[in-house]
C-alpha cells in the first residue's frame, strides 16, 4: 500500500509542491506510456527508478545510514561531556586557612595551581602566575585531586596545589577544560594535555587527546605517537600508531626517530617487532587456508 502510494503521488511528475517537474518531463517524452506510469524519483537525491526499487535510492541509503552513526557518535559525545561536567557532592570540606566555614559557604570554595616547569626550581613557582579554582570543580573531575583535598594534605591545608613538570599555558587550559570540556589544541598542547590528564585521571580529557593525535597520525610519525602512547597508556592511539608502523615498518627503520628509541627505549622496539611476526604469520596462514580452498 504504501509503495501504490508513493507511485501515485509522483506518477505525474509533480514535486513535494504540486508542481511540474521539468526533468521528468523529459524522461516522460523519451519513454514509452506503459513503463512512464512506473517510473518514480527520489526523495533524496531527485534520481528516476522504477517501482521495484520504489524508496529510498541504494546509495541514498547509505548514506542515511552514515549520517544516523555519525549522529550517534555526536550524542554520546555530547552525553559525556554533560556526564563530565556534572558536578558530584564532594561531601564535608577540610579546615585551612583558605578553606571557607561558614554555614552558607559551600564546602572546597577556594584554591589555586601553581605551575612548576621542574621540580627543584622554587624560582620558576614564584614567577608563574597562579591560576584560581574551586575545590569542589577540581575534585569531581580528578579522583586525585579528590584525595588530595578531602585529606589533611598540605595542598588542602594552603590551598596551594603545585604542579610540577608542566608550563602555565598548559596548565591554564587544563583548568579551563575542567570546567568547559573545551580546548584549543595543537600537537604540542594535546601531548601536554595528555599527560596531565593521565597524572590526574581526567579520563574525558584524556580521549579527547587521543583522538585529536589521531588526527594528526601518519607514518612519518607514527613511530614517536606508538612510543608516547605507549609510555603514557593511551591505547587508542597506541593501536592506531602501530599499525601504521607495522604498514611502514621498512622505512621507519631508516629513520633517525627509529635509532634514537633503540637507544631510549628498546623494549618498545622488541614489543613492534613481535607484532610484526605475529602479523606475518596471521597473514601467512591466512594465505595458506585460502590456497586450500
Amino acid at each position: 500500500m504504501r509503495r501504490h502510494n508513493h507511485r501515485r503521488r509522483y506518477a505525474y511528475g509533480t514535486d513535494i509542491f504540486g508542481e511540474v517537474d521539468d526533468d521528468y518531463e523529459e524522461v516522460e517524452r523519451a519513454e514509452g506510456p506503459a513503463r512512464r506510469r512506473h517510473r518514480m524519483k527520489c526523495l533524496s537525491c531527485k534520481d528516476f527508478y522504477t517501482d521495484r526499487d520504489a524508496g529510498t535510492c541504494r546509495e541514498c541509503f547509505g548514506e542515511a545510514g552514515e549520517t544516523k552513526e555519525l549522529r550517534k557518535r555526536e550524542i554520546e559525545d555530547l552525553k559525556s561531556k554533560v556526564n563530565f561536567l556534572s558536578l558530584q557532592f564532594i561531601g564535608p570540606g577540610p579546615v585551612g586557612p583558605n578553606c571557607a566555614t561558614g554555614p552558607n559557604t559551600p564546602p572546597f570554595s577556594d584554591v589555586v595551581l601553581v605551575a612548576s616547569d621542574s621540580t627543584d626550581s622554587a624560582d620558576s613557582e614564584c614567577s608563574s602566575p597562579s591560576i584560581p579554582a574551586h575545590r569542589a570543580v577540581l575534585a569531581s573531575r580528578s579522583p586525585v585531586f579528590r584525595a588530595m583535598l578531602e585529606n589533611e594534605m598540605k595542598e588542602s591545608l594552603s590551598g596551594t596545589i603545585k604542579i610540577s613538570d608542566v608550563s602555565y599555558d598548559a596548565l591554564r587550559v587544563f583548568v579551563n577544560y575542567l570546567y568547559t570540556a573545551e580546548a584549543c589544541l595543537d600537537q604540542r598542547m594535546a601531548s601536554d594535555l595528555l599527560v596531565l590528564a593521565e597524572k590526574y585521571q581526567v579520563n574525558h580529557l584524556k580521549t579527547y587527546c587521543e583522538k585529536y593525535l589521531m588526527s594528526r597520525l601518519n607514518w612519518r610519525n607514527s613511530l614517536p605517537y606508538y612510543a608516547f602512547a605507549h609510555q603514557h597508556s593511551a591505547k587508542s592511539l597506541l593501536d592506531a600508531a602501530l599499525s601504521l608502523v607495522l604498514d611502514h615498518i621498512h622505512k621507519l627503520i631508516k629513520q633517525e626517530e627509529y635509532t634514537e628509541l633503540v637507544e631510549k627505549d628498546p623494549r618498545v622496539v622488541v614489543e613492534i617487532y613481535e607484532a610484526y611476526m605475529s602479523k606475518q604469520v596471521n597473514a601467512a596462514a591466512s594465505k595458506g587456508s585460502n590456497t586450500k580452498a
